[in-house]
């Protein structure tokens, strides 16, 4: 195991060395002032997946969209990685690749079971929580992973004396927000603000970057409207048409490089960071755009309409949820319109991922490729040319 056991004045830890398993002993000199090893002094090699960098993180969330990413990128840098998980194993095998051998463990764990949160942070330094729902099953509702399940992960990792604290939340998350779509007030983003402070309370130095709809391979924003079920008899409705939402998307990576930064600068801690898209767009010119790039445009038949005429939506969002009752599909669900008719606002003077060194990506150098599989007429052979590259959407 790449663990840490104190044995009088002497830590033994098992890392990997040259692809093998080898032992090192650290003297006394080199522990904390409050008797916890100094992984700094851990440090191997020359940077890469063989190496060990001094951070031991531990991701909650890992086998998520964003999670993903982040233990990639953390293993790139030479990060040991601790992977709980409550599903099953195969299902986070894949990252066992993140790093050489002996650099990822996995432990599985229970949001409820303080024990095996306990066991997974014990030797870690840096702890991330990715943990979140975009929708409600009868035994996970957003209160339970956002605010309950977010201030127990945080107070443990406390009191396991974790350095660094990171949590992912919601850039609109407020306590009070507008309903738009739904009736009342959102849960979604109701929760998530009660959960960033949560965390404030548990974690005083914690590191909240808060963000706006993320896109990427297997995402829920560009995927959502790209679906078969999202779309029907060629119709696309949007709240208000889509002419009074501004999204301000940021790339999936760009998050994950964001966490990292953080994680591994010690002045980013007590602080809320902004994950932002380099641009602002209308719904409207972002939806018509992803269409086009779909070769789906109005030749095809396409139309975007205000929801509000869409007679049949609340229709296929009832039939969507009482065909899959653990699963919207297509993230055709009221929480998720509600989320996609909310325009990005962010707070002034607050930082954003710039201020953590991430050069953004811009959709229009992205989405392209995201979108490629869900071309019409995808058998056909074009040739090159052919087809017209469509305009960016526009700015606001």
């Amino acid at each position: 195991m790449a663990t840490a056991a104190i044995k009088g004045h002497v830590a033994t830890r098992i890392i990997p060395r040259n692809g093998s398993m080898g032992i090192v002993c650290i003297k006394a000199a080199q522990y904390s002032s409050d008797g916890r090893p100094n992984l700094a002094a851990y440090k191997r090699g020359t940077g890469g997946r063989s190496s060990f960098n001094g951070i031991v993180a531990t991701v909650f969330g890992c086998s998520g969209f964003v999670g993903r990413y982040v233990c990639n990128k953390l293993g790139k840098i030479g990060t040991q990685l601790i992977l709980p998980y409550r599903c099953d194993f195969y299902d986070v095998q894949r990252l066992k690749v993140c790093g050489d051998l002996g650099q990822v463990l996995f432990t599985p764990f229970d949001l409820r079971d303080e024990e095996s949160i306990a066991k997974a942070v014990r030797y870690s330094n840096v702890v991330i929580n990715l943990i979140g729902r975009d929708y409600e099953t009868k035994n996970f509702k957003y209160n339970d992973v956002h605010v309950d399940g977010a201030r127990r992960i945080a107070r443990i990792s406390r009191e396991m004396g974790v350095e660094r604290f990171i949590h992912l939340s919601y850039l609109n998350a407020e306590e009070n927000p507008k309903p738009l779509v739904l009736k009342k007030p959102s849960m979604f983003k109701k929760s998530k603000y009660w959960g960033e402070c949560a965390v404030k309370e548990e974690f005083p130095t914690a590191t909240i970057i808060t963000a706006a709809d993320i896109y990427g391979s297997e995402d829920r924003f560009v995927r959502a409207f790209a679906s078969a079920l999202r779309i029907h008899s060629q119709i696309m409705s949007l709240y208000k048409n889509g002419q009074e939402t501004v999204k301000q998307p940021v790339f999936v990576s760009d998050v994950a490089q964001g966490i990292v930064n953080a994680a591994r600068d010690p002045d980013t801690r007590c602080q809320t960071y902004q994950a932002l898209g380099p641009k602002r767009y209308l719904l409207a010119e972002l939806v018509d755009w992803f269409y086009k790039l779909m070769r789906k445009d109005e030749k095809w038949g396409y139309r975007r309409i205000d929801m509000k005429y869409d007679l049949f939506m609340p229709i296929k969002v009832a039939l969507v949820n009482a065909a899959s009752p653990a699963y919207p599909f297509g993230n055709l669900h009221w929480e998720s319109l509600e989320r996609e008719a909310t325009s990005d606002v962010p707070l002034s003077g607050v930082p954003t991922l710039e201020d953590l060194g991430v050069t953004l990506t811009h959709m229009e150098d992205q989405v392209p490729w995201e979108l490629k599989p869900f071309r019409a007429h995808q058998y056909y052979m074009d040739r090159v040319g052919e087809f017209p590259k469509p305009d960016p959407p526009k700015t606001c």
